[in-house]
């Protein structure tokens, strides 16, 4: 004996229901153009974002211009002093070797003679 089964239930929305419809061509174009003026409307301002970021002329770009200007102004003062520096530290070396020498190495100093 057969047992019969029961049809499977009829879906309540049928995605092909929405093109078979009188107005089912125009839906379409109408959900394509809301869709594509949304993400114009949501994309605009990131894209010119990114425009001025390629440019060059994004909104923070004075201060920031300062800034560089300034540590550059610092670096070149820190360079003079980095000079300075090793001057002297090659003035203080000349100066420990003289005094490393004795008296008898510098000049014009007379030395003390023990008879």
């Amino acid at each position: 004996m057969m047992r019969q089964v029961p049809a499977p239930p009829v879906p309540k929305w049928d995605p092909n229901l929405l093109w078979m419809s009188d107005w089912g061509p125009q839906a379409i174009v109408f959900i394509v153009t809301v869709s594509l003026l949304a993400a114009t409307i949501v994309l605009w301002p990131v894209m010119r974002a990114f425009a001025r970021r390629i440019e060059g002329k994004s909104r923070g770009d004075g201060p920031r211009r300062a800034e560089v200007e300034e540590l550059q102004h610092r670096l070149g003062e820190v360079d003079a002093l980095h000079a300075r520096l090793t001057e002297l530290e090659e003035r203080l070396d000349f100066a420990e070797r003289l005094l490393a020498r004795g008296p008898a190495a510098r000049p014009g100093v007379e030395q003390d003679r023990v008879p």
